[in-house]
């Protein structure tokens, strides 16, 4: 299945909202869109605020969603983190979060957070697939951290995906 990431476009918004949105109601059973104002306008929250927001096209179809938040000098945040419902499964998301973490290692990042509720464990094995350590939780999340210069593990993954 051939797989384009590319960075996200104006033309992309209601597809990624979508996206997103419909995983999260897939996990929770209900979605309050109105919890997610990010997601009204992802051009203005994430790629003018000067962060990363990537979509995956197969086929023409928008099949997934990451995106990187610089949170200090020298942390990024993963986030929004998605893949259609008939795209999971494929190894979409381990390339987005290795694209996700060269991404933070070209700005100069050191590490990479991510978090997920403890019940999602399709994501809690993605994060620790792709070289990701626990390194906090608490009632509702679990977090994550990886160095970003660790492109042995990536490369290991990476050809696999292409």
């Amino acid at each position: 299945m051939p797989m384009l990431i590319r960075p996200f476009e104006p033309r992309d918004q209601d597809a990624a909202r979508r996206l997103i949105l419909d995983g999260l109601g897939e996990h929770f059973g209900w979605i309050d869109e109105t919890r997610n104002p990010d997601l009204d306008d992802i051009m203005a929250h994430y790629v003018a605020a000067g962060h990363v927001f990537v979509v995956v096209e197969s086929d023409a179809e928008l099949v997934g969603t990451g995106a990187l938040i610089t949170e200090s000098t020298d942390t990024g945040r993963i986030a929004r983190m998605s893949v259609s419902r008939k795209h999971r499964r494929k190894g979409i998301g381990r390339v987005l979060v290795m694209h996700l973490l060269d991404a933070a290692q070209r700005k100069g990042l050191m590490r990479a957070c991510v978090s997920t509720e403890h019940g999602w464990e399709d994501a809690i094995g993605l994060y620790k697939h792709c070289g990701f350590a626990e390194y906090d939780r608490d009632a509702v999340n679990i977090y994550f951290v990886s160095a970003v210069n660790s492109k042995q593990k990536r490369m290991e993954i990476l050809p696999q995906m292409q």
